[in-house]
């Protein structure tokens, strides 16, 4: 068998088996296409090196798009949306400052874990409501 045709195969399984230690679906559909520019190099004898390699490139970007556009879309929806979001999960809680807000930020107490928070100037005790996130920061408003 030829090199060519066996290296097409060698990365379509490595790129299938990549996608194990990094899930995300974005090397699986990749190793897709270099099992089809395989099957294309198996049946297509005299393909160039280069057109093959081109072929990869063109297929590797449709499949990742077929992927994100159709497969994306249609996952299943979440019970829990915020569960791996921890400032996600406090949005619309009313608790009181543990530090005061000064020049735009604070800190509060919730249950055992101090977050730092944004927002207007507020003297330490009083209630804000959580509107928003920014990674790990909460952005609040007077309650």
């Amino acid at each position: 068998m030829r090199a060519d045709v066996v290296g097409w195969a060698a990365v379509a399984l490595l790129l299938m088996a990549a996608e194990t230690l990094a899930p995300g679906a974005f090397l699986l559909w990749m190793g897709f296409a270099a099992a089809a520019v395989f099957v294309v190099a198996l049946l297509v004898p005299g393909l160039a090196l280069l057109a093959q390699v081109a072929l990869f490139v063109v297929l590797s970007f449709v499949s990742v798009l077929v992927y994100r556009k159709w497969f994306r879309q249609r996952e299943r929806q979440s019970d829990h949306p915020t569960l791996n979001r921890r400032a996600s999960q406090h949005m619309g809680r009313v608790v009181p400052l543990d530090q005061a807000i000064v020049a735009g930020r604070g800190r509060v107490k919730i249950g055992d874990a101090f977050w730092v928070v944004e927002g207007v100037d507020l003297p330490a005790g009083a209630p804000v409501r959580i509107v928003g996130t920014d990674g790990v920061n909460l952005h609040v408003e007077p309650a």
